[in-house]
């Protein structure tokens, strides 16, 4: 099945509801699925070979997505780029992805002047939207009305296959080219249909989905399960919490995702003010561990609705779920031993604790979380030595270390890896490091993801200076936003004599993780 598929059984049940909207402004399936007929057929006049690679630079816009069925409807491959990105970074992340054509939102119109010049790969660059700050046509990019016009909102012959590579999305940032995830009509066709399998609804069931979180990251993803269902998604530009809760009373939301930390920042909200979420069916949490305090205190101010997904960019996010029922024991709010799990496996996957041998592990016994199925990646985007590293004896290596209970069901215990996850977003330590050590008073520094109450883990530097030298927190702060953004820029920063070692000089960043850990329960 090509995942494509997904959008066109909604517009085939429902060509003439709504299948997005946006403050006021709304597209029917008809509308949106003509629409991507015609970027299809554009992308395929403009030459683009089988598989060639289309990145979309946007905030959350429903063009920006229908921009993505395009993609999918030419047999094309979607980068998913993060507007909020540095543009150095952007252009690393397009050069090393092979780029050949960019979408970009008018509100970009900054990066695209820093990216124009630094990737020579990229052969069109397509702006839409308006923008009031800007004058008249921006030279070196095509209008996007011009683009299509006169395309046919007809389906364009073109023959998928399952194992064709739709989405290249990147696993890190700055230094060294990022990993690139392949994932294929396969495995986001069982993503789609395990996100299906999850949240019930009936035939006669309105769907109203809320992107809220970034759709370039999993929001729009969760999508495909609204649209398949001929359902309408709504699409928020941030998650604000005001915003959010203003969103599900105004359209009847039944379903959204949102990181944890997000989560926390409406229940600060709803304490003050309580809102009628009554439509809500299913408030969907993932992407980073969730406080279990806060997820009771959800479970009774927002109501019976929370289901948890657990998955990575190689297995996208439908490895294991916890449904809203099994939040609950007898009527009553579940023990902590079941609200700290993230569920049990999806059934179109098979999940298994391994040792370092390779051998399965009974339940009781933590390992690393092992994975079968087809929700796994095809591999790594030209990095055949990763790949083979992830992928052995069919199964993915997830680099997470679990346990299974009695039950059945899967917690997540520690990460093999030193990736960081801050509010629902993927930190890779090295790369915050290499800006730290380029400041000339830093001898040397480790960051570590540190307990916090909201984001999970913060990103945590401890720095050792050069003899007679001095530098502030908030100025290594202030280096890394001005590289990196605010994302990975480190939360804290802790000056140091002396970083420990081992006898080769080398930094025991265990250690170091360790001493903020210490009285954790977990170890993410």
């Amino acid at each position: 099945m090509s995942v494509i598929g997904f959008f066109d059984r909604g517009w085939s049940c429902n060509p003439n509801g709504v299948a997005y909207v946006q403050e006021g402004n709304s597209f029917t399936f008809t509308e949106a699925g003509e629409l991507s007929c015609r970027i299809a057929n554009a992308l395929v006049d403009a030459g683009l070979s089988s598989g060639a690679k289309v990145a979309v630079l946007s905030p959350n816009d429903p063009l920006a997505w229908i921009c993505v069925l395009g993609i999918w409807r030419a047999g094309l491959t979607w980068i998913p780029a993060n507007p909020a990105s540095p543009a150095g970074e952007t252009a690393h992340l397009l050069a090393g992805f092979d780029a050949e054509l960019v979408i970009f939102h008018a509100g970009l119109d900054d990066a695209f002047r820093h990216l124009r010049d630094r990737l020579p790969g990229v052969r069109q660059w397509i702006r839409f939207g308006t923008d009031t700050g800007a004058a008249g046509p921006t030279p070196g990019a095509a209008s996007f009305s011009q683009w299509i016009a006169g395309q046919p909102p007809t389906k364009p012959a073109v023959n998928a296959s399952p194992e064709d590579v739709v989405s290249l999305a990147p696993t890190g940032g700055t230094t060294g080219l990022p990993k690139g995830v392949m994932n294929t009509n396969r495995s986001l066709s069982a993503f789609a249909a395990h996100l299906m399998m999850a949240a019930h609804y009936g035939s006669e069931d309105a769907v109203v989905n809320l992107a809220a979180a970034p759709m370039t990251h999993t929001a729009g993803l969760l999508s495909l399960a609204a649209t398949a269902r001929g359902g309408t998604v709504v699409v928020l530009p941030k998650a604000h919490p005001h915003a959010v809760l203003d969103a599900i009373e105004k359209y009847a939301v039944t379903d959204l995702f949102l990181p944890p930390t997000v989560i926390y920042r409406l229940l600060e909200v709803l304490k003050e003010q309580p809102r009628d979420l009554s439509s809500l069916r299913y408030l969907i949490y993932g992407a980073a561990p969730m406080s279990v305090e806060k997820l009771r205190q959800a479970l009774t101010s927002i109501g019976p609705v929370m289901m948890e997904l657990y998955g990575q960019m190689e297995a996208p996010a439908s490895v294991t779920f916890l449904r809203p029922d099994e939040h609950f024991v007898a009527g009553a709010i579940a023990p902590e031993s079941r609200l700290s799990s993230c569920g049990r496996p999806y059934p179109l996957v098979e999940v298994e604790i391994r040792d370092d041998g390779g051998r399965a592990l009974p339940a009781g016994t933590p390992g690393e979380i092992c994975v079968r199925g087809d929700l796994v990646m095809k591999g790594y985007y030209k990095n055949p030595e990763q790949t083979a590293e992830a992928l052995r004896d069919g199964w993915l290596h997830t680099g997470d270390i679990g346990v299974f209970d009695e039950e059945g069901y899967l917690h997540l215990t520690d990460r093999r890896r030193d990736l960081i996850i801050s509010g629902g977003f993927n930190v890779y330590p090295s790369e915050v490091e290499q800006v730290i050590w380029s400041h000339p008073a830093v001898r040397d520094c480790a960051v570590v993801g540190s307990p916090h109450p909201d984001w999970g883990e913060a990103v945590t530097a401890v720095v050792e200076l050069n003899e007679g030298c001095t530098v502030t927190e908030a100025e290594v702060i202030a280096l890394c936003k001005q590289e990196l953004g605010s994302i990975r820029a480190p939360k804290a920063v802790h000056l140091v004599p002396s970083l420990p070692r081992s006898v080769n000089g080398k930094v025991l960043k265990k250690n170091i993780r360790e001493s903020f850990w210490r009285n954790e329960n977990t170890k993410i």
